[in-house]
């Protein structure tokens, strides 16, 4: 059998229908981390129990489901498939929780626990975050299997039911199972391509963490004509600190959340990349870092927004001035911003524009740290020259804009670690009406089983 043939099989799956009733079987569980209810966390047991361990058991994998240790996260599955102590091992990933299912705020035809067909789409919740990409994945390592008899490599496997409430528990598992997790290289999926058409490849993630900026200033709301003029505007006081943050364009002037980190090897990967195409808005370009490139300001450095505001009542205001405001933001930031300091960073540049009366408030879920692999490592060069020779193309970025867990691979197991996402930026990811693009997953399972099968086939990094 050839690597040819393991392609075909992945290419087989998909074509007569298999993917997509496998994805709506995982689709229709209501995996939903950010709910509470006990319905949910009983949920996410049974997605590894029923959707996961069977199958992974019928590859030959030893499969466990371990508590996680923080309450506010779900089980994880661990799982392990040996085929001979001198062959590489490959780590990969995934996860089955979902943000909320937002059930009433779908358009019409559509909700998310069911698999809906439109054309080239596929919608659901999960379909594209992350219940396709772990799923192709997979299938991918079944059609190699199927071609070869063996993978020719050592595989393990970490499923989470938590990464949307921000992998809790995730660097306490890896701890605790670090002897258990030990590989060569972490090979997952998560995450857009930049264009639907073309593979992408990413080495590492932005971080990510948000807090809220509050301004406090009197008990309750009082008229605006009898103490307009005498009371302090908390929406205005922080309206101004908000000012202070970045310029009128959006960029940063809190001194160190302005990276070192944009090297000539990190620019010379960023270079001619695109950020448009595959739907989606129009990139301003007029926003952001003046001297940056579109790329650079995306892939290659920090970029703080306002995710929401409120003060007193805005769908029923009324003629007073509230007591207080509240902005939810969020800065997303690159290798070289110290995450311990970001808060920190930002009391001082408050407090010396004289905007003591902000408070900051971290949200609990905490962050993501920052991570980056040379796209010239030698795990990069061979994943990425065998999706050239499946696809013929391939973008490559140092990191991902978005965020992942990343670091929990990068800093407790000390995994260089290859991103190959599935979805694409248009996927409505996070928001009502989810999809993914079919002709993205049909190229991913080609792309993934060619990827696996050179694994087995080829000499790797360090054997």
């Amino acid at each position: 059998m050839t690597r040819d043939t393991a392609i075909s099989n992945a290419t087989e799956y998909f074509d007569a229908g298999t993917f997509q009733s496998d994805l709506a079987t995982l689709v229709a569980f209501r995996s939903e981390s950010q709910n509470p209810a006990p319905d949910a966390r009983a949920e996410a047991q049974r997605y590894l129990v029923e959707a996961m361990q069977p199958r992974l058991e019928a590859m030959g994998f030893a499969c466990e489901i371990v508590d996680n240790p923080n309450p506010k996260g779900g089980p994880l599955l661990l799982g392990e498939r040996v085929e001979g102590d001198d062959l590489p091992t490959v780590l990969t990933y995934g996860h089955g929780d979902t943000v909320l299912g937002q059930d009433d705020m779908w358009r019409d035809g559509l909700q998310p626990w069911e698999i809906t067909e439109e054309g080239d789409r596929l919608y659901g919740r999960g379909t594209a975050d992350n219940k396709s990409q772990h799923l192709i994945n997979i299938a991918a390592l079944e059609s190699v299997l199927a071609a070869r008899g063996r993978l020719g490599f050592n595989t393990r496997i970490v499923i989470e039911m938590s990464e949307e409430v921000g992998s809790v528990g995730l660097p306490e598992i890896f701890r605790t199972y670090k002897d258990r997790l030990t590989a060569d290289v972490l090979i997952a999926s998560d995450g857009p391509r930049l264009q639907p058409e073309v593979p992408t490849m990413f080495m590492g993630s932005r971080g990510g963490t948000t807090f809220d900026l509050v301004v406090e200033t009197h008990e309750g709301a009082h008229h605006s004509g009898n103490w307009g003029g005498l009371l302090a505007d908390p929406a205005m006081i922080l309206a101004h600190a908000l000012a202070c943050i970045t310029d009128a364009r959006g960029q940063i002037k809190v001194p160190e959340w302005r990276p070192d980190s944009l090297t000539d090897t990190v620019r010379e990967a960023l270079r001619d990349l695109p950020v448009q195409g595959g739907e989606g808005p129009d990139v301003d370009p007029d926003w952001g870092e003046e001297s940056l490139t579109p790329a650079e300001r995306v892939f290659g450095w920090n970029s703080f927004a306002v995710l929401a505001m409120v003060s007193g009542v805005p769908d029923a205001p009324v003629n007073a001035i509230s007591g207080w405001a509240r902005a939810t933001c969020q800065l997303r930031f690159v290798v070289g911003t110290d995450p311990a300091d970001v808060v920190p960073a930002l009391r001082r540049h408050l407090d010396a524009h004289s905007f003591d009366r902000v408070q900051i408030r971290p949200h609990d879920r905490g962050f993501f740290a920052a991570t980056r692999l040379d796209p010239t490592h030698p795990w990069a060069q061979f994943v990425g020259q065998s999706i050239r020779e499946t696809s013929g193309e391939l973008h490559v970025l140092p990191n991902l804009a978005g965020s992942l867990p990343n670091d929990s691979f990068t800093d407790i197991l000390e995994l260089p670690t290859i991103w190959v996402p599935h979805s694409y930026r248009g996927c409505s990811q996070h928001a009502p009406n989810e999809h993914v693009l079919k002709p993205v997953c049909r190229d991913a399972l080609r792309v993934m089983a060619g990827v696996f099968w050179d694994i087995g086939d080829k000499p790797t990094p360090g054997h």
